[in-house]
């Protein structure tokens, strides 16, 4: 367990600028703890120490990183025995049950068909000012949309995560009646008719099997992450940030390493947050970056956005630029709280 200290949902990294000192040079003065990874004992509200070994790793050193200081007993990587991703089978039946998908995946969907017919009937110019979002476009091969499920349900089983499209609203949390956009401090946006009718499609398609063509990988620095798996379009719909709702005042201690923020109230005690961790879809697998340091907004390919749908907020992460297929997929987690210490991953 770590030394003693304040738990705070996100922890401050010190900013890269600052260097650490060296491996052997000492940390601060008093102290004979150090982190195994840098050498220094600097930050030591975030200096892990392990409950075998007595080895000591702050929390932004660890490949992937903690986000906060965890409770209970923790152990090293080296004491502990890490669980390697076990692939799901790749078989449709048991996909399908997975994924509750209610028709045979090679079905095609009419209502995506038609809203295609629709697009092309008015002018690019006219597309281009109005600036509307546009539903993911699935893989054509079943295979491949198989394969892209299968990974997702990868990393969804490793990390016991049952998988959930929609928001949940869970006894002892908050209540649906909570989430109500007209609390956004400073107002939120209104998805329109249109936009929201692109938004059902798409979890229409995900209801038959036509995933969004994404492809979720292991990567031993951040994890489980997402890449595309074929071209996206710019102002696509690639998923929305589903999960468990909760306040935010019950989560300030919480070890979730990727809760988002659903409604941002003036009175802090109806602020919420979207926790995936017991549910959750792909979109708690795709990259937050630091979008402040050099580098990091080049690799943002995607914008999370809150939108009142209906009365109530929802989270969307829409493509802002065209993302060519095996691009990694990243989006600013920092863009308004800028606690995340996302820089140790670049």
């Amino acid at each position: 367990m770590a030394p003693m200290a304040p738990m705070r949902k996100r922890t401050r990294a010190p900013a890269p600028s600052s260097p650490l000192p060296a491996r052997g040079g000492g940390g601060d003065r008093g102290s004979e703890i150090c982190c195994e990874e840098c050498g220094s004992g600097h930050a030591g509200e975030v200096l892990l120490l392990c409950d075998k070994c007595d080895r000591g790793f702050h929390t932004f050193c660890l490949r992937p990183i903690l986000a906060s200081v965890p409770n209970g007993a923790w152990f090293c990587p080296s004491c502990s025995k890490p669980r390697k991703p076990r692939k799901f089978p790749l078989v449709q039946t048991k996909i399908v049950d997975f994924f509750r998908i209610q028709r045979p995946l090679s079905d095609s969907d009419s209502a995506w068909k038609k809203q295609q017919r629709r697009k092309r009937v008015g002018g690019l110019v006219v597309a281009k000012k109005k600036r509307k979002l546009l539903p993911f476009v699935p893989s054509e091969d079943p295979k491949r949309r198989l394969a892209q499920m299968a990974s997702l349900a990868t990393a969804l089983t490793t990390t016991g995560t049952q998988f959930s499209n929609e928001l949940t609203y869970s006894p002892g949390m908050a209540p649906r009646s909570a989430n109500c956009a007209a609390l956004e401090r400073g107002g939120m946006q209104v998805l329109s008719k249109e936009d929201a009718e692109t938004l059902n499609i798409c979890k229409r398609m995900m209801e038959t099997g036509k995933c969004p063509p994404l492809m979720v990988v292991f990567d031993p620095n951040e994890g489980f992450t997402v890449e595309a798996d074929k071209f996206i379009k710019d102002l696509t719909v690639v998923a929305e940030y589903v999960g468990d709702v909760d306040y935010l005042k019950n989560r300030e201690h919480d070890d979730g390493d990727s809760m988002m923020t659903l409604l941002s109230a003036d009175n802090l005690s109806r602020s919420l947050v979207i926790c995936p961790d017991k549910r959750g879809n792909i979109a708690r697998f795709i990259s937050g970056i630091n979008n402040y340091t050099p580098g990091g907004k080049k690799k943002q390919n995607l914008k999370c956005v809150r939108f009142n749908v209906g009365g109530e907020g929802r989270v969307l992460l829409i493509a802002i630029r065209d993302i060519s297929r095996g691009e990694r997929l990243y989006y600013d987690y920092n863009g308004y709280e800028k606690e995340y210490p996302t820089e140790h991953f670049f």
